[in-house]
């Protein structure tokens, strides 16, 4: 069979792996509603934010090997220019989605050419550089960002759509949108990653001196990836800015950067869900030991951050498929032993 064909077979599994994952989380979002209360679905939107942020981040950090500790900088970016857009009425709530995504991806361009050119520790400390560069920058230009305060009352327009007005006064009609947008940026992340260019980038994240070698652009790769990273968090700050109506320069402070990296390391970064399933654990230790250890839950937590990272080096993911792989090992292994061996086999008439 030609490569061609493979190629082709490949993308029509992959697309029909997307359609059945799609279908099903779709199913499971619309279930949300009907067994929640308004208090936990404003938690779920919430959430789902969260993990469109995660994933962004660990588009560089799980599958390209960047750890970017200035990720925020894009979430604010994102939630500035839409709070701006809102409060003097430049644009619809679809516009403003899209001036959030475009700016951000813009930011990243712009800041990721200088940093994809670093590697590790200093790609790090660069981008923290950054970050702190545009928190800083946010606090000072009162005039347009508000400074301290930030911008207030940030109003959340109804969305217009093929001659529809649906109003988002309501948390339900409000998770709608967020699921939305949420699942179809998943989609597209998750198209990213299992792509030809998603491999290309865990090539690089494996063996950069390799990729390089063997003649793969390393920083083109690395910056479309960066790009596309703060293209989709430029996204989550939007949306959070009109989850809250607010927009502050806390939004741009390296403590929001660390929340990613942290769910990240929690769920598991090498695998394309495992950060979902970090946010969901981090929001419960937080709200776990917050009203146990008052003065001291964010030390217990970075502890128990540090011992997944040092006894499940691959997250809470990574030990599971570690744990099932393990277990179907030794299943197979039990199956094969049952098995009859050629030289055991009897015949009919007794002989073997």
């Amino acid at each position: 069979m030609s490569e061609p064909v493979y190629r082709y077979l490949g993308a029509r599994a992959a697309l029909r792996r997307a359609m059945v994952g799609g279908v099903i989380a779709a199913a499971g979002l619309a279930l949300v509603p009907a067994v929640v209360s308004p208090f936990q679905l404003l938690f779920a939107t919430e959430m789902l934010i969260q993990c469109l942020f995660a994933l962004a981040f660990n588009l560089l950090f799980g599958i390209t090997g960047l750890l970017s500790f200035g990720q925020a900088a894009y979430f604010g970016v994102g939630g500035y220019l839409a709070a701006l857009a809102l409060v003097h009425g430049w644009t619809g709530i679809l516009g403003v989605l899209l001036l959030s995504t475009v700016g951000a991806a813009l930011a990243g361009l712009v800041l990721g050419y200088c940093c994809v050119r670093l590697n590790e520790i200093y790609f790090a400390m660069l981008t923290l550089a950054f970050g702190q560069m545009l928190y800083a920058g946010a606090w000072q230009w009162a005039e347009v960002t508000g400074g301290s305060d930030g911008i207030l009352g940030v109003p959340r327009p109804p969305l217009r759509l093929l001659g529809l007005t649906l109003p988002l006064d309501t948390g339900l009609a409000f998770y709608v949108l967020v699921a939305t947008v949420v699942l179809l940026a998943t989609l597209f992340l998750w198209g990213v990653a299992t792509s030809p260019f998603g491999l290309m980038l865990r090539a690089i994240r494996e063996k950069p001196e390799r990729a390089e070698f063997v003649g793969i652009p390393v920083h083109r790769y690395r910056l479309a990836a960066f790009v596309l990273s703060a293209a989709c968090t430029g996204l989550a700050g939007a949306l959070v800015v009109l989850l809250g109506h607010t927009a502050t320069p806390e939004m741009l402070f390296w403590t929001k950067s660390a929340e990613p990296v942290m769910m990240s390391l929690l769920g598991g970064a090498k695998v394309f869900l495992g950060p979902a399933l970090g946010v969901l654990v981090y929001a419960w230790l937080k709200e776990w030991l917050s009203s146990r250890l008052v003065d001291y839950w964010m030390l217990v937590m970075g502890l128990i951050v540090v011992g997944c990272g040092l006894f499940f080096r691959g997250g809470l993911c990574g030990a599971l498929v570690v744990w099932w792989s393990a277990r179907l090992a030794q299943r197979m292994s039990y199956v094969s032993t049952r098995d009859p061996q050629p030289d055991q086999i009897v015949r009919a008439d007794g002989s073997s």
